[in-house]
């Protein structure tokens, strides 16, 4: 909910426990309501003059979004704010961002809270996850009747000169069908996380836009904006893969006509409260219809979806993969534009 319309700063902004700062035309904080002082733990006299930018602590999206022409509202979800020099950690807040009639701008945040360690959001109920365990091992007959039919397929289809076409497809529904067998098998029997490996990031989305283009067909118009220059990555390539596939496919149900995979390579970024030297950022961005105002704040719980359909387990997921590889989820949207961002750190090259 928002309490800030076009309303100015003043005893009416002061008044609100809701923390709110607004800036200058150059994006340096011109004044904050005690209650923003309060929440990033200085007082707010401390705040004049700051770039609104340099309160971020986790990635920059929120720098990225400033320097963009005028636009109306957003939203940005879990956005970490720190002032600088504060060692106490980053405080998360989903915040709202106008543009004010002076050309600065008005940032509302909404605090949410950081839990150490796991995430409660993301532990399912001891009841879901027994319902789950029910449901892979109902699973395994149908992936095993799959299997065979490929293995037909594949059978009949060397039989044929001019089959590449159909063979490539075969080792498509081959290679996911094994992807989906070890799923089941860590939900029936967990174990350790797989130890993670070098490898080549545009791998893995070659292999999630091939499986778009099944999906979708001519539907959708699938883009590539790669780094070429992009070092390998230490991960696990099946859970890259299914995290990235999750976001691109609530992309194409959302009823995008364009789908973007963008890889750019990022220094000196922090993540959480650690800095690293190089990181990832890979962006799937689409112009679909975004993310509904009342999905915002619960986007990545489980159960929680904009569809009838949808189970609300994909983004949750993806969220879980993010944080095994050391890394942060995060979107940002509005109709017909929205961007999610992962930031992975890689190792720089000797």
């Amino acid at each position: 909910m928002h309490y800030i319309g076009a309303m100015e700063s003043g005893p009416a902004l002061d008044a609100l426990t809701t923390p709110v700062a607004w800036t200058d035309a150059d994006g340096r904080i011109a004044g904050a309501n005690p209650a923003f002082g309060r929440w990033l733990g200085v007082g707010s006299r401390r705040l004049l003059g700051v770039p609104l930018a340099a309160l971020e602590a986790e990635g920059d999206g929120l720098g990225r979004w400033l320097a963009q022409p005028p636009r109306e509202t957003w939203r940005m979800r879990r956005l970490a704010l720190a002032f600088p020099g504060q060692g106490d950690g980053p405080r998360f807040a989903d915040a709202s961002v106008q543009r004010r009639d002076d050309g600065g701008w008005l940032i509302e945040a909404h605090p949410v809270e950081e839990f150490p360690g796991e995430d409660p959001a993301l532990a399912l109920p001891g009841a879901l996850a027994a319902a789950l365990k029910g449901l892979a091992h109902e699973l395994r007959n149908p992936l095993a009747g799959l299997k065979g039919a490929a293995q037909l397929l594949a059978r009949r289809a060397a039989t044929r000169l001019d089959n590449d076409d159909e063979r490539e497809l075969i080792d498509l529904i081959d290679t996911e069908v094994a992807r989906l067998a070890t799923l089941l098998d860590r939900l029936l029997s967990p174990q350790p996380a797989r130890a993670h490996e070098p490898l080549n990031i545009h791998g893995v989305l070659e292999r999630v836009l091939r499986l778009a283009e099944t999906d979708a067909g001519w539907a959708v118009r699938l883009l590539r904006d790669y780094d070429p220059s992009l070092p390998e990555l230490d991960g696990d390539p099946d859970r890259l893969t299914q995290a990235t596939w999750n976001l691109v496919r609530n992309a194409i149900e959302a009823g995008a006509a364009n789908v973007t995979l963008r890889t750019r390579a990022e220094h000196g970024l922090r993540i959480g409260e650690q800095r690293h030297p190089l990181v990832l950022r890979l962006e799937i961005i689409d112009d679909g219809r975004g993310v509904p105002e009342a999905l915002a704040e619960q986007l990545f719980l489980p159960l929680v979806s904009g569809r009838a359909e949808g189970t609300g387990l994909g983004l949750a997921l993806a969220q879980q993969v993010a944080r095994e590889h050391r890394g942060s989820l995060a979107y940002r949207s509005r109709p017909g534009h929205t961007v999610f961002t992962l930031l992975l750190p890689m190792q720089e090259p000797a």
